[in-house]
């Protein structure tokens, strides 16, 4: 059977994407299997919807920021929460943590490009003395979680296609950093095709399609087609703590957030930090028609972004999302599988493309759409959500460019004040400058504390104390 009749390319043929493969029948075999593999990722309905959805006149405006307000959220006992509240959502985090119900979810798909890294991004040193891999710091915190609990729980990785094969033999070369290979679980992050602002699908070569990552909410999607939302109900599994590859001081498995989360019965939480500053690139939750939502920091209008709470002189739209969630299993299969789940949004790009005649064409300005969503989209359609203070210095250093700001620079220099506090909060004296970094560089393992309070309780136990020092490494 010629592949020009297969049942592929009918289907594409149909639905007015033939397009894609116009160059089939002259490609070698192994290069036809590609392109046919490829398609066989695409859903064509879903893309004509979005086609109807996303491509009309102005669907790349605005959105509408009608009765919006900011959010409510629990705060940190010093900003007037309070404390009895703050230690029973602990306890009884605690307790889910005990009963083996909580597994961690890394949306790990993005390459160290933009730090000037050749790898996955998880496999980039961040630590200031043993230079440990991202990869690795998550690792030995769900390692202390599991000896301080007695469950160590499983551990999800959505990958992309880029690095997916990097990512596994990055573990498999470091014996998965000591974790049972059996409890760590690998899979892929889901395509769209990239679509000309006609609405075709756009070819990259004559054997393949312009594909790229369905964006962070992707991973809803992936996690109940990988099977792993039916891995986690086999063992009693119920709730996901989803956090990005990026950023190393992310308590991985809070025991606090995760009570405060099954407290309140929600489908999904997020975490929030305080706005440093009016235009910090970070989304705002709010509340809308009676939902929480996140209007993204470019979306929202710098004079809502500049307003203050006549009361306290602090910014009213002031709880920035840090991409931090807990979520309820059934919730996200249910989000996956529903056709009103969450939306794609539109993103007009620079895309190299194959014209008609084969030819690649580089294009100087943006000359097709991207489909992505926003895990955080997904937010409106919870029961329940509830929005939980933390400190920036204790849950959020991302390490995304090569230097200024988010550098491995300004992360390395973070996680030293971290360790700087939980010294200071176990009595010792430690010298620091203005900004509170220590005179030396030092390091504390996972192993040796997790936070303030595990820190402290292995430091008055460590006889004789250690001494602060150059290169010093605490585990």
């Amino acid at each position: 059977m010629a592949q020009s009749s297969h049942p592929l390319v009918e289907a594409f043929t149909r639905a007015g994407q033939g397009q894609v493969f116009a160059h089939l029948d002259q490609l070698a075999p192994a290069a036809q299997e590609r392109l046919l593999s490829q398609a066989a990722e695409i859903d064509l309905g879903e893309i004509a919807r979005l086609n109807c959805l996303l491509l009309t006149p102005g669907a790349a405006a605005g959105i509408n920021l009608d009765g919006l307000s900011p959010a409510p959220y629990e705060p940190l006992p010093e900003h007037g929460g309070d404390p009895a509240a703050w230690a029973s959502a602990r306890e009884t985090g605690e307790a889910a943590l005990r009963a083996g119900r909580v597994a961690a979810f890394t949306v790990a798909g993005g390459q160290g490009t933009r730090l000037g890294y050749a790898g996955p991004k998880g496999t980039f040193p961040v630590t200031p003395v043993r230079r440990k891999p991202l990869f690795q710091v998550f690792a030995e915190k769900i390692l202390a979680a599991g000896r301080r609990f007695g469950r160590t729980p499983r551990w999800f990785i959505m990958t992309s296609h880029a690095n997916h094969a990097a990512t596994e033999a990055f573990f498999a070369a470091h014996s998965f950093f000591g974790l049972d290979p059996a409890r760590v679980h690998f899979f892929r992050q889901g395509r769209m095709p990239a679509v000309g602002f006609d609405g075709k699908i756009l070819l990259e070569a004559r054997d393949a399609i312009a594909l790229s990552p369905d964006g962070h909410g992707g991973s809803l999607r992936a996690l109940d087609r990988s099977g792993a939302l039916d891995l986690m109900a086999g063992e009693g599994v119920d709730t996901v703590s989803y956090f990005q590859v990026d950023n190393p001081l992310v308590r991985c498995l809070d025991a606090t957030f995760l009570g405060w989360h099954l407290r309140r019965g929600a489908d999904m939480s997020a975490k929030m930090v305080p706005k440093s500053a009016p235009g910090e690139k970070v989304g705002v939750f709010c509340r809308q028609n009676g939902k929480t939502v996140v209007i993204e920091y470019s979306d929202l209008p710098l004079a809502r972004q500049q307003e203050t709470d006549p009361e306290t002189g602090r910014l009213r739209f002031l709880a920035g999302s840090i991409a931090l969630h807990v979520l309820d299993r059934e919730f996200v299969r249910r989000m996956a599988r529903s056709d009103h789940g969450l939306p794609f949004h539109r993103a007009d790009k620079t895309i190299p493309v194959i014209d008609a005649a084969g030819n690649l064409v580089k294009a100087d300005k943006p000359n097709g759409i991207k489909f992505e969503m926003f895990v955080f989209d997904a937010l409106p359609f919870a029961r329940n959500p509830v929005v939980v203070e933390t400190r920036r210095a204790d849950d959020f250093s991302p390490v995304k460019n090569a230097d200024g700001a988010d550098s491995p620079a300004t992360c390395q220099a973070d996680q030293l004040r971290q360790f700087v506090r939980w010294l200071q909060a176990a009595g010792v004296a430690v010298v620091t400058d203005g900004s509170g970094l220590p005179s030396c560089v030092f390091e504390v393992a996972p192993s040796f504390g997790e936070d303030e309070e595990t820190f402290t309780a292995k430091w008055r136990t460590t006889v004789p104390a250690p001494t602060i020092k150059d290169g010093l490494y605490l585990e």
